[in-house]
């Protein structure tokens, strides 16, 4: 174990632990997910949490994967541990990035706060372990804004719609089992056709990578307005068209790679390509299912990892990561903290219920409080009673 000198604190005396000086304890785990390298909060975090009077608990080589040894967090002002058990045993609130798997959920208590992403409507198992441990559940992915948008969402998406491009082409090649084409083409030789399903944070993401290719694109969704705003950015580098089952079916027939960018807050995600349309595309076809935290919006779609991240379904090469963003995990990590930091800091200098009810864009990232769950999508999605977030709260 190695303990902390927090900033500004006397050389000679002994390091703080626990809540001794601080107003909370805050626990930051090394992420265990198949090849996932970011880390919940940076060294730059911890120093300002430990501003903020909070003490910081991290687990050794937590955040080697960006470059942030245990002795920067030591000098931030962090005590390191060796093991994960210490860390969820000792901390009042636990910041992470992807969801906690089966073991972690089993180390979790009650009252003890999570704040991470979730996607708990395609993942019953993980929902009814958070419900049964009783913590309080803060989902990253359904934290909203002034201007109904996803803030702690949207930077993930960014890197995830970027990465699903760079994928995307080199599945295409023939050795990853693609159909040898090149996504921009060459004089003479037409470009891939690349169809994005969805012109959100996503699909905006990704048509900015196809554009710069040189690619051939097009985007699908059902806001004008979202179509409009893609016009005006992208000018006539791409094609937009309204998303009906029609128009899939036509697209997805004739594309080389299509992107799947399709979000519905909280919510599984709708299944947009069916089993027989994946069966009518052409063989050596890309599918790049970026809505795989959701349950993918195509019907062939199940989870991949960094480690074996593609498989062949009618001839149609799959790609469904996970968490795409944990290979540019530097990137992703700074990209994140950026907007975490300033909510795990009120959740941290209030206490979560206080917290939470001061800021309503914040409670809306409560999905599981004590047992009870606490977004509608989710409720519905997997069959529990839906309990409003402030009734959960006892406001």
């Amino acid at each position: 174990m190695r303990t902390a000198r927090p900033l500004g604190y006397p050389v000679g005396r002994r390091a703080r632990t626990d809540l001794e000086f601080g107003l909370m304890l805050i626990g930051v785990p090394k992420e265990i997910k198949n090849h996932e390298y970011r880390v919940g909060m940076t060294t730059a975090s911890v120093r300002e949490a430990v501003a903020h009077g909070h003490a910081v608990v991290v687990q050794t080589q937590a955040g080697s994967g960006i470059g942030n040894s245990d002795e920067d967090y030591v000098a931030a002002g962090a005590e390191v541990v060796d093991t994960a058990e210490e860390v969820f045993a000792r901390a009042d609130m636990i910041v992470k990035v992807k969801e906690p798997q089966a073991g972690e959920r089993k180390m979790l208590r009650e009252g003890q706060i999570l704040f991470t992403y979730l996607h708990l409507a395609p993942d019953p198992d993980q929902t009814r372990d958070l419900v049964d441990g009783g913590a309080v559940c803060i989902a990253y992915e359904t934290v909203t804004d002034n201007h109904g948008g996803l803030p702690l969402l949207a930077p993930m998406s960014q890197v995830a719609g970027r990465m699903s491009i760079q994928a995307g082409a080199h599945c295409l090649e023939k050795e990853a089992g693609g159909k040898g084409v090149l996504l921009g083409g060459v004089p003479g030789v037409a470009p891939a056709k690349v169809v994005i399903i969805g012109g959100g944070v996503v699909g905006e993401n990704a048509a900015y990578m196809a554009v710069g290719l040189g690619a051939d694109v097009t985007i699908l969704d059902r806001n004008v307005d979202t179509m409009r705003s893609l016009v005006v950015r992208f000018g006539q580098s791409i094609k937009t068209e309204y998303s009906t089952a029609l128009a899939i079916e036509t697209l997805v027939r004739e594309a080389d790679l299509v992107i799947g960018g399709v979000l519905v807050p909280g919510a599984a995600a709708p299944k947009l390509v069916s089993r027989e349309l994946v069966s009518e595309m052409e063989p050596g076809s890309v599918l790049v299912d970026v809505a795989i935290d959701q349950g993918g919006c195509f019907a062939t779609s199940k989870a991949t990892t960094h480690a074996d991240p593609t498989y062949v379904i009618d001839d149609v090469v799959h790609y469904c990561v996970a968490n795409m963003p944990g290979a540019v995990a530097r990137t992703s990590t700074y990209a994140l903290n950026n907007v975490t930091l300033p909510f795990t800091l009120a959740i941290a200098d209030k206490g979560y219920k206080q917290a939470l009810l001061d800021d309503p864009h914040l409670l809306a990232g409560l999905n599981v409080c004590g047992g009870q769950v606490t977004y509608a999508a989710v409720a519905h999605d997997l069959g529990y009673t839906y309990v409003p977030a402030t009734r959960a709260l006892g406001a």
